[in-house]
């Protein structure tokens, strides 16, 4: 009886989000089919016969031009509008994916690769505060995990394809990529509406700055985003190499243990969420971190098919129960007129990782390969340990500083001083802190 309704649930989530937002989803889904090229480009250059030098900077210059992206796209987000920046985003990284294919000189495919990371990560911030808009917030943890099932659906299907195109031909893959992230500029140009009032008063990166600077839990999970996306990253790139280097298997292995974690998020990821979002959002976090960390530690044990299966399978399980509560957790802690700039930054903390991730990963692979899965186990139990509460909290949300946090959530951060100074629960809302509070009315 409580399974069954639990999916009663679920589906009656699922018929309540708007119909704007199915659009979204099924553009990126069709998008993520043809995220081909980053996954597999250390070992497309590898087969090209490049030092790993250009590997690890070209992956590099990938994360760099997402940096660019995230102060440029959050900023583009908020003051003119989600649905130009998205298309903007599209067109420029179909353009640029193209672009990378017909590189040949090492230092023509690092600027190619970091044009590609630009336009590619422009469209996170502008994407996640367009979903935020659109669905209410009730709803948001089903959203961003339905969001989350259109990517890996993609990504499940698209792996399996591309380890098969990647050993007959690599150009097919930014071909396909190109061709896909096209058609997600088009669903998003004519059926998506831009829903967000333009803010051009506090549209610059100052006012926004104070803001997040008042708010320490938006900070906190910030930095444990930015160690767990160094984790993540090690998936396209060091451990591409544990596979077909240490365990000598093809590419296609590669692509199918990757197709085998979209494949369970799809089946898992967002039943899973009526559990989660029953929980307290930084312990569910945590443990996933915590997870994802020790996932990774598995390859310590060495690269047979049985271990590296087992440590997808925990690094999987790790990311379905702490990244879709993540994000809308982060979304929720925003306000609605910077949000662009509020997941700009997480674009940022994630964009960090992929420029310092796969370099310093290749780099220690090189000398030491066991070092990467140490670090990585270090990282994940890092990004557990940052994201906890820095203060008491409580389980109620009529509890005083309750009004701090995204009101669908029980977890709140108590402020020093707030009951002392007996301040009244309050049913508000905006997830600003109530010191940011004051200073607006002041």
């Amino acid at each position: 009886m409580k399974t069954q309704a639990t999916n009663t649930a679920l589906w009656s989530d699922l018929k309540n989000l708007p119909g704007p937002y199915w659009v979204l989803f099924c553009g990126t889904l069709i998008n993520r089919f043809g995220h081909f090229v980053m996954p597999f480009l250390a070992l497309y250059l590898q087969r090209e016969g490049y030092a790993s030098w250009v590997t690890a900077i070209a992956l590099g210059a990938y994360g760099a031009g997402g940096l660019i992206a995230g102060l440029l796209g959050g900023y583009c987000a908020d003051r003119w509008g989600r649905k130009p920046t998205i298309i903007v985003s599209c067109t420029g990284g179909a353009v640029c994916m193209m672009l990378l294919s017909q590189a040949i000189n090492p230092w023509s495919i690092v600027i190619a690769s970091s044009a590609v990371g630009m336009f590619s990560a422009m469209y996170f911030p502008a994407a996640s505060a367009l979903l935020a808009d659109l669905v209410p917030e009730h709803l948001r943890v089903r959203a961003f995990g339905c969001q989350r099932l259109a990517v890996n659906l993609g990504f499940a299907i698209g792996m399996a394809v591309a380890g098969l195109m990647a050993e007959h031909s690599f150009f097919l893959l930014f071909v396909v990529d190109a061709l896909t992230t096209s058609v997600l500029g088009i669903v998003i140009l004519f059926g998506v509406p831009e829903v967000k009032r333009i803010a051009k008063i506090n549209a610059s990166w100052a006012p926004a700055i104070r803001e997040m600077r008042a708010n320490p839990a938006y900070l906190r999970a910030i930095a444990a985003s930015f160690l767990i996306a160094v984790v993540f990253w090690q998936l396209s790139s060091t451990w591409g190499l544990q596979i077909t280097k240490t365990g000598g298997f093809n590419e296609s292995v590669f692509g199918g243990l990757m197709a085998l974690n979209g494949l369970m998020v799809v089946l898992l990821e967002l039943p899973l969420t009526s559990w989660t979002r029953k929980h307290l959002p930084i312990r569910v976090m945590s443990i996933g971190y915590a997870l994802v960390g020790v996932g990774m530690g598995i390859n310590l044990f060495g690269a047979s098919l049985t271990i590296l299966i087992v440590a997808m399978v925990v690094i999987t399980i790790g990311e379905m129960i702490s990244l879709p509560i993540a994000h809308s957790y982060i979304a929720g802690l925003a306000p609605e007129d910077m949000r662009g700039r509020f997941m700009g930054v997480l674009g940022i903390a994630w964009n960090s990782a992929t420029m310092l991730g796969p370099a310093l990963g290749m780099a220690l692979f090189s000398v030491w390969p066991d070092g990467v899965w140490l670090v990585c186990l270090a990282l994940g139990l890092a990004a557990a340990w940052v994201i906890r509460p820095a203060s008491k909290i409580t389980d109620s949300p009529g509890s005083p500083g309750n009004e701090n946090l995204p009101s669908t959530y029980c977890l709140k951060e108590l402020e020093p001083g707030t009951q002392q100074a007996g301040l009244a629960p309050t049913q508000n809302t905006n997830p600003l802190t109530r010191k940011t509070l004051h200073q607006r009315k002041r």
